[in-house]
């Protein structure tokens, strides 16, 4: 990830989480502690961390926050690098990166397929770049974390339908990877009811959910609540198909005011 974040002589770092401090301490040999900021959310974690770094004469800025936030005091950085997951990157760390910077994050979210993203910044604040590959992962941000599943909806209710697609296409990294930008909020589990497997997506702030079942080789979808969740999933895979299925080193991430897209 170092070498991927192109870190370049007398660039100025921002690293969100800090953890054991071994990359921490490699950008410090790198260009000096000076020019070292890192966060990391779990005062222990940090604790230890300074601990380790000083014991080998390191003395960067670290910082017991949300790393979400960035750490504005410091800023403008050449570089942003983030070992911790993040479903939409922090308009705080765009802000704070100057124009021309690179910040290096992996973008994931609830469906467990996550990428890692070289985004350069530009003049007019927004920041595009592309996706990495090899499947790299890393715990979401604490405040991205999903929410309870709760009590689960009434898998009775709804409209079913013969579904396009079946439940076993999220088997697949890439493809989670791909629908989860239609359904960002839908977490997955599976249930047996009825003596009958389950593939469930449920969105709990909307209540919006979807199950798939097959029987016979044939998938079905039954859906209920405000949000369709199946028909957004078999449309985007659609779509994404329909461009050739592009592996997603060719895709890239576009970040404006407005939100956050992925293009292939």
């Amino acid at each position: 990830m170092l070498e991927a974040l192109q870190v370049e002589p007398d660039a100025r770092v921002l690293e969100i989480g800090t953890g054991t401090g071994y990359s921490t301490g490699l950008l410090c040999a790198r260009l000096g502690d000076e020019r070292v900021t890192s966060i990391e959310y779990d005062q222990d974690v940090a604790a230890r961390a300074r601990a380790a770094l000083a014991r080998l004469g390191m003395y960067p800025t670290l910082v017991t926050g949300d790393g979400l936030l960035g750490y504005e005091e410091g800023a403008p950085y050449d570089r942003v690098i983030a070992t911790c997951g993040v479903r939409t990157l922090p308009q705080a760390w765009i802000e704070q990166t100057r124009p021309g910077g690179i910040i290096l994050a992996t973008i994931g979210g609830w469906l467990a397929a996550s990428e890692l993203a070289r985004l350069t910044v530009h003049d007019d604040g927004t920041a595009s770049g592309p996706l990495l590959g090899g499947q790299v992962s890393f715990m979401l941000a604490r405040p991205q974390l999903p929410p309870p599943l709760g009590l689960l909806p009434d898998l009775s209710a709804g409209v079913e339908r013969k579904a396009i697609v079946g439940a076993d296409v999220l088997d697949d990294w890439t493809t989670r990877f791909v629908v989860q930008a239609a359904v960002p909020d839908a977490q997955r589990l599976t249930l047996t009811q009825d003596g009958q497997e389950q593939h469930v997506l449920v969105d709990v702030d909307s209540g919006s959910w979807a199950a798939m079942r097959e029987q016979d080789g044939r998938w079905t979808v039954r859906q209920d609540g405000p949000d369709l969740l199946w028909d957004a999933v078999e449309d985007q895979l659609g779509r994404w198909r329909a461009s050739g299925a592009p592996p997603l080193e060719q895709c890239t991430v576009h970040i404006t005011p407005e939100g956050q897209t992925i293009r292939w």
